[in-house]
């Protein structure tokens, strides 16, 4: 282990972004739906759908921390690493580890799921719907708004879990995992030197996936 006592930058800016946006936005979108204020609902939603584009896009071009690619994990070093938790062996990774990069591509497929299926959706007496309703028939949409609200429940039941680990590392492995989602920042001593990578943000990139991801919210706007 690097005896450096420098604090280096796991996450970047826009990744800290992206959680804490995602965080406010899907309890936002809970207590709009539950209220029935569906105008406030259906904004929300194009945003988050322009986040998770976002994420998409970061995933394939941003920090090392925040690649898809550095995130894949193979079962061997998903048992391995379950096994070392049980026992009591915990080993911080410089990025995502192996349980809660599956944890994050769960999430996210749902989240896909949850907004696909939700501008497509149609209610009841089909007077609310989803921003492309019109470009599939009732039926379509009525099934759309079932898988809407089932997959909430599935993103939800992740987001519980999501947050028990959490609980979990800071309690059994003295680990908090919100302080670098908040600051960004670890001490470099506690990784291996050939892990740490300069996650500062790369700005011309993180300008071509935002613009990619407008591009995608104007799309739907102009379509629906």
């Amino acid at each position: 282990m690097t005896q450096d006592t420098t604090r280096v930058i796991v996450w970047d800016g826009a990744m800290r972004l992206f959680h804490w946006a995602i965080v406010l936005l899907v309890a936002s979108m809970w207590w709009t739906a539950e209220q029935h204020i569906m105008d406030w609902h259906k904004r929300l939603g194009l945003i988050l759908v322009g986040l998770l584009v976002f994420r998409l896009v970061w995933g394939l071009i941003g920090t090392k921390t925040a690649r898809f690619a550095t995130m894949l994990a193979g079962p061997g070093a998903l048992v391995g690493y379950v096994k070392d938790l049980l026992a009591g062996r915990h080993h911080p990774y410089f990025g995502h580890n192996p349980v809660g990069s599956l944890s994050v591509f769960a999430m996210l497929a749902s989240l896909a799921v949850q907004l696909g299926t939700g501008l497509f959706s149609v209610d009841t007496d089909g007077l609310e719907s989803g921003p492309l309703a019109s470009l599939v028939s009732f039926d379509v949409g009525r099934q759309a708004a079932k898988i809407h609200e089932i997959s909430f429940n599935v993103l939800f039941t992740l987001i519980c879990l999501h947050v028990i680990a959490i609980a979990v590392y800071l309690v059994f492995f003295k680990d908090n995992l919100v302080r670098p989602m908040v600051t960004g920042r670890r001490d470099a001593a506690e990784f291996e030197e050939a892990d740490v990578q300069d996650n500062r943000l790369p700005w011309v990139r993180f300008l071509i996936a935002a613009a990619i991801a407008v591009a995608a919210v104007y799309a739907i706007l102009t379509i629906g």
